[in-house]
């Protein structure tokens, strides 16, 4: 017998809040939106109609998939960051919350300089914080940075799908290694690096070990290799004056806000996500 959509989204709902998802009600919702085509709204004003079998169906196998681990965010292709939508898929890490605060930080610095603003988003990823700059800062001029040509394929889809790559270059680059001399040179840096120590890589939750890129997790054996390697070599591509921000991982500011210090960084300090936890290390690389 036919479903009607909205029973369909109660019973995935039912069933992520027994597997324990944490986000149950918006992982069904999207799951349903995505197996029907259809918009939020969409899905809002058709709740009370009859779902097709093959959307039911879909519905169904997309549960199923999720309840075995796999995120929701590689099962639909897409996610929602910074009020932007981002195409991802297992090439990157799929955005998060907490992210957004290094976003925040980015936006407020590149507004704060101006005019033609350059801003490097290293180790992009989805292009997340970068593009969120470019669309919330309409002077900027955002790079994005990443090791992987499957990162930088999202990157460059994402610029084009948020109408933003007149503003937006997308580069290959190790983080690891010293910048490229073309680069030039950027009044913000954001960074959101590998920062899981190999070893705590087996215990991390089975949806992020055994779906998400390990290049994007691991940050070596006490999880900071590249917030030593960036913060040594890519200080010359900051302008005199310029913010290197980080995202870093629960109980690591104080190593991150050590090795800025230890590496020249002036009014180094760290900012809290909404539970208050130190979330992203800034330093400012000082006037010559």
């Amino acid at each position: 017998m036919a479903s009607v959509y909205n029973n369909l989204y109660l019973d995935a709902r039912k069933q992520f809040k027994n597997a324990g998802v944490e986000s149950a009600q918006l992982e069904a919702r999207e799951i349903v939106c995505f197996a029907a085509g259809k918009s939020r709204e969409a899905f809002y004003r058709d709740r009370m109609l009859y779902a097709p079998d093959q959307v039911e169906e879909k519905v169904h196998e997309l549960v199923r998939r999720r309840l075995a681990g796999e995120p929701v965010a590689y099962l639909i292709g897409e996610w929602e960051f910074y009020g932007l939508p981002f195409t991802v898929t297992s090439d990157v890490l799929i955005p998060r919350m907490d992210t957004e605060v290094l976003a925040e930080q980015a936006i407020l610095l590149a507004r704060a300089a101006g005019e033609r603003c350059r801003v490097l988003d290293l180790c992009a990823g989805s292009g997340c914080v970068g593009l969120a700059v470019a669309a919330n800062v309409p002077g900027a001029r955002a790079v994005l940075c990443d090791v992987s040509e499957g990162a930088l394929r999202l990157c460059r889809e994402n610029a084009r799908r948020n109408e933003l790559q007149g503003r937006v270059t997308c580069l290959q680059a190790d983080a690891r290694l010293r910048p490229p001399a073309e680069l030039g040179e950027f009044q913000v840096i954001a960074c959101n690096p590998p920062y899981i120590p190999t070893g705590d890589l087996a215990g991390l939750d089975p949806t992020v070990r055994d779906y998400e890129p390990r290049l994007a997790l691991d940050g070596g054996a006490d999880g900071l290799d590249f917030y030593r390697a960036i913060a040594q070599n890519w200080r010359e591509a900051l302008h005199p004056g310029g913010t290197l921000l980080f995202e870093v991982g629960i109980g690591q500011a104080s190593d991150v806000e050590w090795i800025l210090s230890r590496n020249g960084y002036r009014q180094v300090r760290s900012f809290p996500d909404t539970q208050q936890i130190p979330r992203v290390v800034a330093g400012i690389r000082p006037e010559e």
